[in-house]
Formats: C-alpha cells, structure tokens, sequence
C-alpha cells in the first residue's frame, strides 16, 4: 500500500485538477443512485398509485439525469487520464535522470534490457492504474457506500441478505491482489530479461554473422520468452478463474433479492418499486463490483512496477558533490594522486594499493602493465567516476571530492579505445560537450583533428547522420570525430585509452596527428599496450596487481632491467634489430625507416 500512496503523493503537484476529477466522480456516482430512486418511485406512485403525471416528470427526470451524468463522466475521464498522462511523464523523467547521475558503480552491475523495462513498460503499468485503477476505485467505492446506504434505509433485512455475496467478491479480489502482486514482478523481471537478450543480440549482430551463431541466439531467445509466455499464461490462469466466480456471485445475489424480495413483497412488506429497486442497485453494482478483480490486476501490477521503480529512485549516488563544493577556475592541468588505493564496493580485493603520482601541467604520464593492473581504475579516478577507498586525487591543490563535478569534468577531455558516437549528425557529436558552439569553432577543431577532409566528402557534409553507435563511419573516422569533440571542450586535462589500437597504420599516423594536436599544451594521461606510443612520454608509470612497480622515462626504465624491460624485449628490440638491418641494405631500407618514423608516434 505505501507504493500506491507513494505514486498518490506525486499527484500533489496537481491539486485543482484532482479535486475537479474527484468532484466529477462524486457528481457521477450521485446521479448514478438517484436513477434507481426514480424507477422505485415510478412504480410507487405512477404505476401502482395511479398517478400517469408522474411518468412524464419521471421519464424527463431520467433523460435529464443521463444529460448531466454524461457531462461529469467525460470530465471524470479527460482529467483522469490527463492526470496519468502526467504521472508517467514526471515519473519517466524523474527515473531516466535519476539513472543519469547513479555512478559508474550502479552501472557496472546493471542490466541495459531491465533499465529499459523500468523506464517503459512498468511505467506504462502505473500509468494504466492511474488512469483506470485509481479513480475507478473511488468510484467503486463511493457507489458502494452510497448504494448501500439507500438500501439499508429502504430495507436492512433485505441489505444484509443481497450483501452477503458481494462482501465475497471484495474478498475474493482482495486476495487475487495478493496473489498476483508477486507473480506480476516475476513477468517484469522475465521481460526485462528478453528485452537483454534482444539488446545484446542486435548490438552484437555483426559478432553474432561471423560466428554464424544465429540458431544460437535464436534459441537462447526463444527460451527467454518461453518463460515468459508461461508466466503469463500462469498468471492469466489465476485471473481467468476468478472472473467467472464474481460474475457467479452477482447472478447469486439477484436470486437472493427475487426469493426473499419478492416473497416479502407479496406480504406487503416492502413495494414492488422498492423490489425493482434494490434489483437495479444490485445491477448497478455488479459491473464495477466485477471490475475489481481487474482493478486488484491492475494494482498488484502497479505495485510491482512501482516496486522496481522505487529500487532505482531509492538507490543512493555514490558520487555526488558536497553540499560546499567548489566550482574549479580554470585549470592549469597539476595532477597529484597521494596513496591512492581503491576497491569496488561490497569487494575485499584491491585494485590499487598505494599508488602515487604527479603530473605537473603539460606533461605526458603513460600508464602500462597487463590486463588487470589497474590501469583503467587510475584514470577513473581522476574525473571522479569512482571515489577512492583511501588517499586523495587532487587537481591543482584541490581535492577532487570537494569540488563541482560538472566543473571538473567540462575540464577532462576523454578519447577511448571505442569512441560512441550517438544517432545525430557529425556536428553534433562534435558539439555534444559544447551545445553552444558555432559552426566554424566546430570546422576548426575537425581540421586540427583530421577529420575536415573526409567530413567533407560525404554529400551532407557535418549534416550527415553518422547512424546508431556511427556505424556510417570507419573506427578511424570515430576516433577522430572523437578527437574533435574532446578539443572542442578545451580541457586542461586530457585522458587517452590506447586510442591508436585498432586501426590501421595510415590511420594511427592520422590519428596521432589529431592526438599531437590535442595534447600541446595540456597534462596528458595515457594508457598503452604498445611502448612504441609511449617512447617520449615525460613519466612511465608501470603497474602491476594494483601497485605501481616502476617509474620513470623510457631510457631510466630499460636500465631497471624490470618489467619495463620485459615488455620492450617482447614489443621492440626484434623490431630495432630489424629496423637496422634494413637500414644497412640501403634504399629499402631507407623507404622502410621513413615508413617507421611516419608511423611512429612522437609526444
């Protein structure tokens, strides 16, 4: 109940519109109960009493009374439904900028197809509740007081032997609410399933072609929404039965006022009007009363929508900026890391263990080690994605946690590996940190990225739409749209993921072009698995099971004899045995060395 009053409290904001529904359905259920009052007092006295005038005024009466309930009850509808309609809307909003600032720890666990599910369908859930569920309720239970008080005036006998069936009918759905509450969170979380496995499939269709794994995925698919079927058809199960059982009860109810009604009736007890009455308050009932195990189906899917809603809204920031915060000036680019050790929450393994460093403004700090060193964690930190565990991460002198986040990270420019590209134009991406940037600051930085050239040989230009994750374009062209964007932000930070990994010679050397451009004059942090990207780096931080176990310039490092070491014999010396070889053939091997030196990437 307390989910349901949670999503009433949202409504405050629209209190005039609430009342006025609330009004339409109380007008509504009155002139629903006075129709009956009508027929009993047209037979009373038009009929029995012999009173034909009365007919015409009744007949007028009924007519009229239909006029005015029609009017209430469209104004009911449109304001329910307006009001859902804006429910979902400020809800949907809510929970999508809601996930927008949980951390990246929140996100490392979570499932895209179940965040999808929350923001969609068990969104529209509450929206079907409150826009049928919430204020039919009210009607229901207003026309119940309401009807029921009539009755007991007119007949208390009679009142208590009609209500006998329908007290088991509320009975009967409130426990079908029970029921179904947890059985409709089980078909959430299955749907949020098939909708992961059906992101995951179209994301990865080009893996799932070269595999040829699609009998695979079609299976895997079609298990995941066989459960589902079956939980629904459970669940349909459970409904199906107990649709029937009210109608039954009505039909049991109407017997019990024509056997004890009509006998009483016949002994003068009660009138044939007050017979036909109660009949008609019976009738009057049994369609909302029916109802209420679709509304029990309803809300126990609300719940359970709202549920899952509330775990996310609930779920605390980790990283949020104190209530002091600083807003940063503009940076000079100092980064200092003071015995920096970080694990991931609810985790009792270290990734970093006492690392620390400094980069002073404009130099180049390279990160190496193999996979799991923590590299990665290192440069997460730094625009606060995570929080350290212990030690400080400081820009400038100020600690990271005791300033603005926006004013911190406007002032990193990140390149990844993988740059994303989102479904809009090439200018747009390139703007996307900058909304505000005119068309020739973003030719600017396209043409000191390298990207001008070949932006312009598509036919639209920086109007061309670049597609879901910018499939239209090549991974070099990503990159250095990428590249574009980070310069347009002008950070005084800049954070390079072993951005030259996977293209091309002719495309790294263009890409490193873009990097050197983007580099001048900023700290650089840089993480590579090739020590050819890294030979002229100011500092080489090498890292191992969390630690940093070397440290130092490229000539330093090969004298320590240390990992540094071990990787340069496996990467390079071969290749600088071959490179003067080549250099003592000759011609070949001058063009061969010119090749190399295009290719090679110098800080």
């Amino acid at each position: 109940m307390k989910d349901v009053i949670r999503l009433v409290a949202l409504l405050k904001p629209y209190g005039p519109k609430v009342l006025v529904a609330v009004v339409c359905l109380l007008a509504t259920t009155g002139l629903s109960l006075a129709v009956p009052w009508f027929i009993q007092q047209t037979i009373d006295l038009g009929l029995t009493g012999g009173q034909s005038d009365f007919l015409v005024v009744a007949g007028l009466s009924i007519a009229g009374l239909g006029v005015v309930k029609g009017l209430f009850s469209f104004g009911q509808r449109y304001l329910s439904e307006w009001l859902a309609q804006r429910l979902a809307y400020d809800l949907r909003n809510a929970l999508y900028d809601h996930i927008q600032h949980l951390s990246f720890s929140y996100h490392d666990h979570a499932q895209t197809g179940q965040l999808m599910t929350r923001c969609i369908t068990d969104i529209n859930a509450v929206l079907r509740f409150a826009s049928v569920g919430l204020l039919d309720s009210l009607y229901i239970l207003a026309l119940t007081i309401g009807a029921l008080t009539v009755m007991l005036r007119a007949h208390w006998q009679l009142t208590l032997i009609a209500s006998v069936p329908v007290l088991a009918i509320a009975g009967i759905a409130l426990n079908m609410g029970r029921v179904l509450r947890p059985m409709f969170r089980r078909m959430r979380e299955q749907y949020g399933l098939v909708t992961t496995v059906l992101q995951e499939n179209l994301t990865g269709v080009q893996v799932v072609k070269a595999f040829a794994r699609e009998p695979h995925e079609i299976d895997k698919f079609e298990t995941a929404a066989a459960e589902l079927l079956r939980r629904r058809i459970t669940l349909v199960r459970v409904f199906s039965f107990n649709m029937p059982l009210t109608w039954a009860l009505m039909l049991v109810s109407t017997a019990l006022i024509l056997w004890f009604g009509g006998r009483w009736a016949v002994a003068g007890d009660i009138t044939v009007g007050t017979l036909v009455a109660f009949n008609s308050y019976v009738l009057l009932l049994s369609e909302p009363v029916r109802r209420l195990g679709f509304l029990a189906n309803l809300t126990a899917e609300a719940i359970a929508s709202g549920e899952r809603i509330w775990e996310i809204l609930d779920t605390g920031r980790d990283i949020r900026a104190s209530p002091d915060a600083v807003v940063l000036p503009r940076l000079k680019g100092r980064v200092r890391l003071e015995d920096v050790s970080f694990r991931y929450g609810g985790s009792d393994e270290w990734v970093l263990r006492d690392v620390s460093l400094e980069a002073r403004p404009g130099q180049v700090v390279a990160l190496l080690g193999p996979t799991g060193s923590g590299k990665s964690t290192v440069i997460n930190l730094i625009p606060r994605f995570y929080d350290v565990t212990a030690g400080r991460v400081m820009v400038d002198g100020w600690d990271v946690r005791d300033v603005t986040l926006e004013s911190l990270r406007c002032q990193i420019g990140i390149v990844l590996q993988e740059s994303l590209l989102f479904s809009a134009t090439i200018g747009e991406n390139i703007a996307y940190g900058r909304a505000d940037a005119t068309d020739d600051e973003i030719v600017a930085v396209a043409k000191v990225a390298r990207a001008h050239e070949f932006i312009l040989e598509f036919p639209d230009g920086y109007d061309t739409l670049v597609g879901e994750r910018g499939v239209t374009l090549s991974g070099g062209q990503r990159q250095r749209v990428a590249i574009a964007r980070a310069l347009l932000m002008d950070p005084r930070i800049l954070i390079l993921d072993d951005s030259t990994s996977s293209v091309d010679t002719e495309t790294e050397y263009l890409i490193q072009q873009a990097l050197q451009a983007l580099m001048r004059g900023r700290t650089t942090f840089v993480i590579a698995q090739r020590l050819q990207t890294v030979l002229n780096a100011d500092q080489i931080l090498v890292l191992d099971g969390g630690r940093v176990v070397e440290r130092g310039t490229h000539g330093e490092l090969i004298a320590q004899e240390g990992l540094y070491k071990e990787i340069y014999d496996l990467q390079l010396r071969d290749q600088e045995r071959l490179r003067r070889e080549l250099l003592a053939l000759g011609g070949v091997g001058e063009r061969q060395e010119t090749r190399r030196r295009k290719a090679a990437f110098t800080w």
